[in-house]
């Protein structure tokens, strides 16, 4: 079995004297790797990044040594310590927990954020089923987290989560009040625009569903497998001959709906800076598929259909 010495060298400072690993065999992996520096420096194997040069790309774990195609003699690669780390899932679960606890104080005790005299306004019926939109889209996402999405890696850095919560629970606290509020004023155009809002929120909802759950039927259990997704039986996936992201093309319409639902100008920012966000997404993602598959569909766009 074909073996190499490797010298490890720290990707922020080369003045570190390196690591040497001797005798490695080249049908390891790079997480087996991974391991045997981590045992030697002390950090966690989910903190380690290994590169090929000092600013590379973080190479993936299961690639094998022998696929890095290293010399024979002085065989060197970089690792850098991406700081303490945090499963994906957990940071998931505590920035959609936020926004399902932080929304409904507004609706149900209004004394204490707009005095007194706001428990004995009338409510809405906008305000009452945004209420229920906000709060279902919340379970939602927190049942996909448990049950069907499946993580191609396992964690993130630490400081994400702060990150990450502050802008959902944020978000959900700025949007709850100017909903919630006393002073609210209801859709210009009545019931026609509020059934019409929770109707592209429903759809919006289940398409976004129906996505998720082809994509994790796509990958098997315990891999980081990819492959060219197409429409399944389910109607709501045909978004996938126009789009690469057709999660994000449904996240999107649910909060254009939502905002067309309570007419409030809070939910309206929150969709845009979503949908600038998802779009970001959607283009790398988009990229990387026209990358990794030769044959992947041209007349796909990232996000909306035929445009962008």
């Amino acid at each position: 079995m074909a073996s190499l010495n490797i010298e490890v060298f720290d990707a922020k400072s080369s003045k570190k004297s390196p690591i040497l690993l001797e005798n490695v065999a080249t049908s390891d992996t790079v997480l087996s790797l991974k391991k045997q520096i981590s045992s030697k420096n002390g950090l966690g194997v989910e903190r380690l990044s290994i590169r090929l040069e000092a600013r590379g790309k973080n190479v993936p774990d299961e690639k094998r040594i022998s696929e890095l195609e290293l010399p024979p003699k002085n065989a060197q690669i970089y690792v850098r310590d991406l700081g303490p780390q945090i499963a994906w899932k957990t940071v998931f679960l505590l920035e959609y927990a936020g926004p399902l606890f932080v929304y409904p104080i507004f609706y149900l005790r209004p004394s204490f954020i707009y005095g007194a005299d706001a428990a004995s306004k009338p409510i809405h019926l906008a305000v009452t089923i945004a209420l229920f939109a906000h709060s279902f889209h919340y379970l939602k996402r927190l049942y996909e987290t448990h049950f069907v999405h499946r993580f191609s890696n396992g964690t993130m850095p630490f400081t994400n989560l702060f990150k990450n919560c502050s802008y959902y629970w944020g978000f959900a606290a700025f949007i709850s009040y100017f909903i919630n509020h006393p002073l609210y004023t209801a859709p210009a155009l009545g019931s026609l625009q509020i059934y019409a809002g929770l109707a592209g929120f429903v759809l919006g909802e289940l398409g976004n569903y129906s996505i998720h759950i082809l994509l994790r039927d796509l990958r098997p259990p315990g891999t980081k497998e990819r492959k060219i997704p197409y429409p399944n039986s389910n109607p709501l996936t045909i978004l996938y001959n126009f789009t690469s992201c057709p999660n994000y093309t449904y996240e999107v319409l649910s909060w254009v709906s939502f905002t067309v639902l309570t007419q409030c100008l809070p939910a309206g920012l929150f969709t845009l800076a979503g949908f600038i966000q998802m779009k970001i997404w959607a283009d790398g993602k988009h990229r990387n598929y026209k990358r990794e598959f030769p044959n992947y569909p041209k007349n796909r766009t990232p996000i909306v259909p035929f445009l962008c």
